[in-house]
């Protein structure tokens, strides 16, 4: 089974050709060359193999042997030194003892993460909000580039970011004389919520305005790239609605475990104090706070979403009454030609080439055009009143249909 999987498509795609063939080379070989006598030695030339084949694996779908990954760090006092330093991964773990498996989130294999976390371990915090991944600690805060987001620490918001939580961090830390400033790590925290809800409502005023302007124009004229249009900002709705709700569910969660709200605070565990689990009221205000802005974000984009489905269900009751005009126009025409039809037959028998007693009298064109225009509007009329009790069909008529059977 292992095997099968090693060489698998997903495999096949992230090695080189070139090493791809030579490893098949040097199976091939040992499949042939290995004597039957010497079971051990060819057990552990194809075991050898395996395991440098699976590391290989590892490396290429997990990062851990590639290199460093890129990052900002704040000191205590919210200086930074470089703009970006490149941290080895494994040092990374054993320096800020986290698992590998908490580093999933920032990884470089990561692509479009779109699911939110907060990961928090007894010497730090692990944030991964929208584009924003951060290691929160009681002294330092790094922030990690978001390659898979499209958004590098080189990027005008991502600077932005960095230059607003410097600010933060700087400003409270000068502050000694305020006994009720907020820890360390939650000022990190508060700086990367207020940036991850600038930038949800600056999304959301974008689309709201955009997605309003078409429902606004769709009330005058109905034309088929205005529905496009709206269709695309209703996906588009579907999405950021999608990561709001996501961002609040994790809100949830971690309001609703009070041990883990005890666990963030970093500097009372580096210190030594020890928290009950009612005793998070700072921390639990805070996310409560942030909580209510991405409720409200949720709320309204929510209540767009609900405009949107019922400009289109007015959409596609006005296209089916027009629906139903040209079908009832095209039955009118049908009934009027077939009652045409009736005095045209009429004519025909009057204009045959047999003799009958009504050629013989003046009275005969004039009784045969009568009983033609006659027996057309009589058709006519009694078609149209059919019809015409078929469009009064109602919900009252039709309960009375059900209550007869």
């Amino acid at each position: 089974m292992r095997i099968g999987l090693m060489w698998g498509p997903s495999y096949l795609q992230r090695i080189k050709p070139l090493k791809y063939l030579k490893q098949c080379v040097a199976i091939r070989h040992v499949h042939r060359t290995a004597p039957l006598c010497r079971p051990a030695a060819y057990n552990n030339t194809a075991a050898m193999l395996l395991q440098k084949n699976l590391l290989l694996r590892n490396n290429t779908l997990y990062g851990y042997g590639y290199g460093t990954i890129r990052c900002t760090v704040f000191d205590s006092q919210g200086n930074t030194g470089p703009s970006s330093i490149e941290m080895k991964r494994e040092d990374l773990v054993i320096q800020h003892k986290l698992l590998p498996r908490d580093l999933r989130k920032i990884e470089k294999s990561k692509k479009n993460d779109l699911v939110p976390s907060i990961l928090v371990r007894k010497d730090g915090i692990l944030i991964s909000l929208l584009t924003i991944k951060a290691l929160i600690k009681s002294d330092s805060v790094i922030i990690f580039d978001s390659v898979g987001s499209g958004i590098s620490l080189s990027s005008a918001t991502q600077r932005d970011f960095i230059q607003s939580l410097k600010l933060r961090l700087k400003n409270e830390a000068s502050d000694e004389v305020n006994s009720h400033s907020l820890p360390y790590e939650f000022r990190a925290l508060e700086a990367i919520f207020v940036f991850a809800l600038s930038n949800l409502t600056s999304e959301m005023n974008v689309l709201l305005t955009l997605t309003q302007g078409v429902l606004t124009d769709l009330d005058h004229n109905i034309t088929r790239d205005k529905l496009r249009l709206l269709l695309i900002q209703n996906k588009k709705l579907k999405v950021f609605y999608k990561k709001c709700v996501l961002v609040r569910n994790m809100l949830d969660d971690l309001l609703e475990q009070d041990d883990m709200l005890c666990d963030m605070y970093l500097t009372d565990w580096k210190e030594g104090i020890v928290r009950i689990e009612d005793d998070h009221s700072e921390i639990e205000m805070l996310l409560e706070t942030y909580h209510n802005h991405v409720d409200e974000v949720v709320q309204r984009t929510e209540n767009t979403i609900s405009n949107v489905r019922t400009t289109e269900e007015i959409i596609n009751i006005i296209l089916d009454s027009n629906r139903n005009q040209l079908m009832l126009l095209n039955i009118k025409m049908g009934v009027g030609m077939f009652s045409l039809g009736g005095a045209i037959f009429v004519g025909s028998l009057y204009g045959m080439n047999l003799e009958n007693f009504i050629e013989g009298t003046d009275y005969g064109f004039a009784v045969a055009t009568g009983v033609g225009l006659l027996s057309t509007v009589w058709f006519y009329w009694f078609c149209m009143r059919s019809l015409y009790r078929l469009q009064r069909m109602s919900l009252l008529n039709s309960l009375k249909v059900k209550k007869k059977f």
